[in-house]
């Protein structure tokens, strides 16, 4: 596909289709302005969202909080995007022909796979990248170590709620030991 034969976004019968992938894990309000970005690219924009599996994902990246399932039941809910779809961790020039895009969107930090500096690489010699802004302050990984950094909080909290030891995927020590602690703080 040639960028000089796409759609400027100004027609409301012929929107310019913008595809944005990721992970999604952990879903907050970085994500949703990532896809407020593509969506707003130009004027009458359809984006698809792509969802890597949880195969690839667990392989390349590691354990996710949500499933692939999950994952794009999240991003269903989205007010800026258009349609959810699985998709390969290495998006080709060949993939986005298939589905019929015009443009990938995200950020532009080179994202290094395998041998290759930058996986969007092709894609951005093609001029069929346009790049986006990470929020400030927030992604899937500061949001796991707020959980990890508050663990005994939550662990403590969840066995109030009634969790057992097997569910915390802690020791019946640990959580015998987490329960004195409760007794001890209801108390004060």
């Amino acid at each position: 596909m040639d960028p000089s034969t796409f759609p400027d976004g100004n027609d409301p019968n012929n929107p310019v289709r913008i595809f944005m992938d990721g992970v999604f894990d952990g879903f907050h309000f970085g994500h949703a302005r990532l896809l407020e970005q593509g969506k707003k690219k130009f004027k009458n924009v359809y984006l698809i969202a792509g969802v890597c599996t949880d195969e690839d994902t667990h392989k390349h990246k590691g354990n996710t909080i949500n499933t692939q399932y999950e994952r794009k039941e999240t991003l269903k809910h989205c007010r800026w995007v258009d349609e959810v779809i699985d998709c390969p961790w290495l998006v080709t020039l060949e993939f986005l022909n298939e589905i019929k895009v015009h443009y990938v969107a995200r950020d532009s930090l080179p994202y290094p796979y395998g041998d290759m500096a930058d996986l969007y690489q092709p894609i951005k010699d093609a001029g069929r990248f346009l790049p986006t802004e990470r929020t400030e302050g927030i992604s899937t990984t500061d949001v796991i170590m707020r959980i990890i950094r508050d663990f005994d909080f939550y662990v403590k909290r969840n066995i109030k709620k009634g969790c057992t030891a097997e569910e915390l995927n802690i020791s019946n020590e640990k959580y015998e030991e987490f329960k004195k602690i409760i007794e001890q703080e209801d108390h004060l």
